[in-house]
């Protein structure tokens, strides 16, 4: 799976058509991943300790990877991922502008 983690990307396809948000997991077992604030259901949830707080909240689902693009780095627009390897070591390469993605620190 070419997304990762803390990725900048578009929803390509679906209710949240367009929406852009950061990679917050990716489930690469099934090909999907959660970005934030794209796809919320509404849980509700009991509280189970003392301190915690039950009720209604808004929970980001899973969607699959095939409805989301990266954003290149140097146009911020939707492209594809590919990869280069140089010395040795293996990046990420926007298709679009044939730059490197650079990697997340998360």
């Amino acid at each position: 799976m070419k997304i990762r983690k803390g990725d900048q990307v578009r929803v390509l396809s679906g209710k949240d058509r367009g929406a852009e948000g950061t990679v917050v997991e990716a489930i690469p077992a099934r090909g999907k991943v959660i970005v934030e604030g794209v796809n919320t259901a509404r849980r509700h949830t009991r509280a189970r300790t003392g301190e915690e707080q039950g009720g209604i909240l808004d929970k980001d689902m899973p969607i699959d990877v095939s409805n989301v693009a990266v954003l290149s780095p140097k146009d911020g627009k939707p492209t594809r991922v590919g990869y280069v390897v140089e010395d040795g070591k293996k990046y990420r390469v926007c298709k679009r502008s044939g730059e490197k993605i650079p990697e997340n620190e998360v």
